[in-house]
């Protein structure tokens, strides 16, 4: 079957088209690609909307995967639908040309910025997506180049930021949006690929140089005008046969919520995943919290 562009039709048409495809039972998932040209270049997601959504503005959830990743492979993996079980956001889950998107600044990352903003306008344009609501998460590789796409705007300011194993590059110390964003992190402690005290991170097709994870946790708490004091609030330790522990750490006083959670002992691996096929696990793992649900929990508490 050939993938078809939503370009060309309404909200209505795209959800028929895509419950057609798939034959999705009812309070499926009904899914779609989307092709637009973005750059000069043909560019792809795959989009996910329930079935009966009702034809008014939602929140726009992008999900951007690991380097050799596709949108849709990570799905699976990540499993925010699956959290989410609701009606409400629009996911989508854009794929980076050659599989891997840009850590750092430089023409690579004009080009995927671009096309971020491109399918911003194409939801809010067909009025689909809210534009107050609209979201960014990012895995490993997939993280960085979400912390640049919601510094440097992606043609509306963007509601929430999480990043799941990945880290900040430094050059966005004085990361500056044009709206507070509520910001979460997931990391782990003993990451190999990932420094915890930051310095040299390396994926399979990208190196740079990444703020600590505090650090950069930090900085939204600037970016927030959040006050100085910090909490830091154990996890309840669930699998004592894990050897690692976690912890939340946030900021008071915010006009957005920020806050992270620390994964002592954990490396490359996402929290709560046992099998995640789009990551290769390195390093220990944690299975005291499923961080799938957290960032959904975090993502609906600010709008989403």
């Amino acid at each position: 079957m050939k993938p078809f562009s939503s370009r060309r039709l309404p909200l209505a048409g795209l959800l028929a088209a895509a419950a057609i495809l798939l034959c999705l039972p009812e309070r499926a998932s009904a899914s779609a690609r989307l092709t637009i040209e973005s750059g000069g270049i043909s560019r792809s997601a795959v989009v996910v909307l329930r079935e009966r959504l009702k034809l008014r503005r939602r929140p726009l959830i992008i999900v951007l995967h690991r380097s050799g990743g596709l949108g849709a492979r990570v799905r699976p993996g990540l499993g925010l639908e699956r959290a989410a079980q609701s009606n409400a956001p629009i996911f989508v889950y854009p794929e980076a040309v050659s599989g891997g998107w840009p850590a750092n600044p430089g023409p690579d990352a004009d080009r995927d910025l671009k096309f971020l903003r491109d399918l911003v306008d194409h939801y809010v344009v067909d009025g689909s997506v809210d534009p107050r609501k609209i979201f960014i998460v990012g895995v490993s590789s997939g993280g960085a180049f979400a912390y640049r796409a919601a510094c440097a705007g992606i043609g509306r300011p963007v509601a929430g930021l999480a990043t799941l194993i990945s880290a900040m590059p430094n050059d966005l110390a004085n990361c500056a949006p044009s709206a507070p964003l509520a910001y979460m992190s997931v990391s782990g402690q003993a990451d190999p690929l990932v420094p915890y005290a930051g310095g040299k991170t390396t994926f399979s097709e990208t190196a740079f140089n990444s703020l600590p994870a505090e650090g950069a946790l930090a900085v939204f708490a600037r970016i927030n005008g959040c006050g100085a004091r910090r909490e830091d609030r154990p996890i309840p330790d669930r699998d004592k046969s894990d050897h690692s522990r976690a912890y939340v750490l946030s900021y008071a006083g915010c006009k957005a919520p920020v806050e992270m959670i620390r994964v002592d002992g954990g490396g490359h691996r996402i929290p709560g995943h046992k099998s995640d096929p789009q990551i290769e696990p390195v390093g220990g793992e944690n299975n005291d919290f499923d961080a799938s649900r957290a960032v959904w929990d975090f993502l609906k508490h600010n709008g989403a």
